[in-house]
Parts: C-alpha cells; structure tokens; sequence
C-alpha cells in the first residue's frame, strides 16, 4: 500500500529540487569563467587597474597644508583631493595650488599643476602636469611640466623645458634652479631676451 506523502516529504522534495537547480546554474557560470579565461590565455591578457583611492591609508578632499620654516609659513598647499600614504610619509594630490611666502611671510608667487607630492615630513613638494608659477611682483610666468620645491634651500627645480615671460622679459630653456618669486635663475640651454636669468658655470 502507497502511502500517502506528507507535507514535511513534499517541501522536502521541493528543497531538493532547488538546491539541484541553483548548483547547475553555478555549475555553469563556473565552466564559462573557465572558458573566457583560457580564451584570454593565448590572446591580450586584461590588466588590472589600481587606483589611488584602492591604495592611500587616508583619503582628503579640500585638503590644505603649511609648510613652516622657524615658525615662518613658507608654503600653502591646497588639493581637491589628497591621498595619503603613511609608510614613505607622503601624499599624492590632484588639482593643485601652492602659494610661497617669503622669510618675512609675504606672498612672492602662485603655482598651479594638475597633480603633485608633498612630502610632510620634511616639506618638499613636486608639482606635475600644466605646472604654472606666476610671480607676485609682476605677473611674470613660468610654465613647464614638472618642478620641484626643497624646503630646507627654499628653491624650486626642472630638468624639463620651460618658458618664462614677465613685461621685459621672453626666455625658454631646458632645465633651471630659482628661488620661488624668480629673482635669480639659473638656467641650462638658455633661449630669449632680456632679464636676469644667470646661465650656469661650465
């Protein structure tokens, strides 16, 4: 005699039936990942992109810092977004905008750049990406694509080619080393008119 299945038999059934499903369902989306991979084995294999944000211990957006010499501000820097890396003491920035003060706390110019590193413990920053200096005094500016600022020589460098224009002055080069406000440069493969660029010793 068939005996009769209960309720507790029919979900129990029922389960059963699930789990089978779901795992051929797994079962498949697992054989076709192994498919797609091979496949990608013997052609152009994919890179894996890590961002910034994936990598920094700390993220800042609106980000200010000073950089101070003896209790004299020398620096302002301003990022939209600052990425912080505890272990090399460093921050990675986007959108930047330094402003340089002189020993006296005075403003001497502005440099703008798309990306740059500051480095907080000793105050040394590097600008990178449409780098532009416009001195205070006169409007003078000085664009390249990378310049550096050490702290401790309140001086900033490039090895890469540069233009500097002030109302007297047109010059171009490969390379210089200058106090932020660009009253004494010097310059390597010196180009142009006027001022007071000062090429180096050879």
């Amino acid at each position: 005699m068939r005996r009769k299945a209960s309720s507790r038999d029919v979900e129990q059934r029922r389960q059963t039936r699930s789990y089978g499903f779901a795992r051929r369902i797994c079962l498949t989306i697992l054989l076709d990942a192994i498919v797609v991979i091979s496949g990608c084995s013997d052609g152009i294999k994919p890179t894996a992109t890590i961002s910034a944000a994936d990598t920094a211990d700390q993220v800042m957006f609106g980000m200010t810092h000073y950089v101070t010499s003896a209790g004299v501000m020398r620096a302002r820097v301003r990022a939209d977004t600052a990425f912080f890396y505890s272990p090399v003491q460093q921050a990675e920035l986007r959108n930047v905008h330094v402003t340089f003060y002189d020993a006296t706390g005075h403003e001497t110019s502005v440099m703008t750049s798309r990306e740059g590193t500051v480095h907080w413990m000793t105050g040394d920053m590097e600008g990178r990406g449409n780098v532009v200096v416009v001195r205070n005094s006169d409007g003078g500016t000085l664009r390249t694509e990378k310049i550096r600022y050490i702290q401790v020589a309140n001086q900033v460098s490039s090895d890469l080619p540069f233009t500097f224009d002030a109302p007297q002055q047109h010059m171009k080069g490969v390379g210089f080393t200058s106090d932020p406000d660009f009253k004494v440069v010097h310059a390597t493969h010196l180009t142009g008119t006027g001022g007071q660029f000062v090429l180096p010793n050879q």
